[in-house]
C-alpha cells in the first residue's frame, strides 16, 4: 500500500527545483551579458584611439569655376531681341540680348555729322612740328574707334545670321576682325600718350579743341550704344536666361537678365564655422557628398580662404546653427568634371593632414551637419540593460 504523499511536500520540492534551474539560467545570462559588456568595451576603446578621419565638416554650395555672374543690364530699355537660350555655350563678347537702340542710332548718325564739320574746320589751321604729330596720333585714335564700332555691329549681324541658319565661318571671320581692331585701337591710344609724353608739346589751337569735343560726344554716344548689347563676359555657359523679349531691364543687382558660368569645371563654397578655422589650410584635400548621389563621392582640394568672418548663408540640414554663428568661406576645387548641378547643397569634409590620415573613408558613417565638425569612427550603440527580475 502506497504511502500518501503530502502535497506541501510536494510543493516545496518543486519550487527548490525552479530555483536551482532559474539559479543556473541567471548566471548564463549574466556571463553572456558580461562578455557582451567586455566587447562593448572593447570595441569603445578601440575607436575612442582610432585617429580620427576628418579635420573638420562643413555645408556648401556647388557653383562654376570661376563662380555665378549674374549679369545685369547697365541701362534701362526694352529688350527687343534674345540671341541665347538657357544652356547656351557661348565665347567671349558674343551677344546675348539686345536692347532698344533706335534713339542712340539717331544720335550716332548726328555726332558724326558734327565731327566731319569740325575736321573741316580743323584743317584750315595749319600745324608743324610736335602738334602735327599730336594730330596725326589722335586722328588715329578716332579711325580706330569708328573701325572698332563698325567691326562689333558686323560681327553681331553675323551671329544673328548665325542663329537663323547661317554660315558659322563668317561669324569666326568677324570675330577675328572685332579682336584686330581692338588690338589696333590699343595700339593707337599707345602712340598718343608717347606723343603726348615729349617735352614742349604747345597748347591746342581753338578749332583742335572743338573736334576734340566733337570726338568725345561721339565716342560717348557709341559708348551709350553699346550698352545697349548685353554681351558674354568670357567663354562659357548660360546657366539661366532670365529676360524675355518685350520685358524692361533695368539697371538693378535685383533684377539679373541672366546668369553666366564657366562649365568646364566646378566648386565648392563651403561654410566653415569659426571654431574650424584653424583646420582648414589651402591645398588641403577635401571630400564631398551630395544627396543626389548617395552612393558618390567627389574629391577636391582647397584653393582659397577667406580672410574675414561673415554670416552664414548657406541653410543646414539638422540642429539650426546658433543666432551668433560666424563662418569663413573656403573655395573648393572639385576634380575632373563631376555630375553636380550649380546651386546644389553638399557637405563637404575636410581630410586630416599627415602620414596618419586615412585616404580610403565611408562618408556614410560621417556625420551631416556642421555641427560635427570632427568626425571619428562612429560610436557603438549603448550598452543594454540587464534585467534579472
Amino acid at each position: 500500500m502506497l504511502k500518501k504523499i503530502d502535497p506541501s511536500i510536494t510543493a516545496i520540492a518543486v519550487a527548490g527545483l525552479l530555483a536551482i534551474s532559474g539559479g543556473f539560467g541567471l548566471n548564463a545570462l549574466a556571463a553572456r551579458n558580461s562578455a557582451s559588456n567586455a566587447s562593448y568595451i572593447a570595441n569603445a576603446q578601440a575607436q575612442s584611439n582610432a585617429t580620427p578621419q576628418w579635420a573638420a565638416s562643413a555645408t556648401g554650395r556647388v557653383e562654376p569655376k570661376d563662380g555665378e555672374v549674374r549679369i545685369v543690364s547697365q541701362v534701362a530699355g526694352r529688350i527687343v531681341e534674345t540671341l541665347a537660350e538657357t544652356n547656351d555655350k557661348v565665347q567671349a563678347d558674343d551677344l546675348l540680348l539686345r536692347l532698344d537702340d533706335q534713339e542712340l542710332r539717331v544720335k550716332v548718325a548726328a555726332a558724326l555729322a558734327e565731327v566731319g564739320v569740325r575736321i573741316r574746320e580743323r584743317e584750315e589751321e595749319k600745324v608743324t612740328g610736335l602738334a602735327q604729330d599730336r594730330r596725326i596720333a589722335e586722328d588715329a585714335v578716332a579711325d580706330a574707334e569708328r573701325a572698332l564700332f563698325a567691326a562689333r555691329n558686323a560681327f553681331d549681324d553675323a551671329l544673328r545670321a548665325q542663329k537663323s541658319g547661317g554660315n558659322a565661318d563668317a561669324v569666326k571671320g568677324e570675330r577675328e576682325k572685332v579682336n584686330a581692331a581692338e588690338k589696333k585701337l590699343d595700339d593707337a591710344r599707345a602712340a598718343v600718350a608717347i606723343v603726348n609724353a615729349k617735352p614742349g608739346m604747345p597748347l591746342y589751337l581753338r578749332l583742335e579743341s572743338s573736334l576734340a569735343q566733337a570726338r568725345a560726344e561721339l565716342s560717348s554716344t557709341e559708348i551709350a550704344f553699346e550698352r545697349t548689347r548685353i554681351r558674354a563676359p568670357f567663354a562659357g555657359t548660360v546657366l539661366n536666361m532670365i529676360g524675355k523679349t518685350g520685358e524692361t531691364a533695368m539697371p538693378s543687382p535685383d533684377s539679373p537678365v541672366l546668369v553666366f558660368g564657366d562649365l568646364s569645371g566646378l566648386r565648392v563654397r563651403a561654410e566653415v564655422e569659426e571654431r574650424d578655422a584653424a583646420k582648414v589650410s589651402v591645398g588641403q584635400k577635401v571630400v564631398v557628398k551630395a544627396d543626389a548621389y548617395p552612393d558618390k563621392v567627389f574629391e577636391g582640394s582647397v584653393t582659397s580662404i577667406s580672410q574675414s568672418l561673415g554670416s552664414p548663408r548657406i541653410a543646414t540640414r539638422g540642429p539650426r546653427r546658433p543666432n551668433d554663428v560666424e563662418v569663413i568661406e573656403v573655395m573648393v576645387a572639385l576634380d575632373g568634371t563631376p555630375p553636380l548641378f550649380t546651386g546644389m547643397r553638399v557637405d563637404t569634409f575636410f581630410k586630416v593632414e599627415g602620414p596618419k590620415a586615412e585616404s580610403n573613408v565611408d562618408t556614410s558613417k560621417a556625420a551631416t551637419n556642421t555641427e560635427a565638425t570632427k568626425v571619428n569612427a562612429p560610436e557603438a550603440p549603448a550598452a543594454p540593460s540587464i534585467k534579472t527580475n
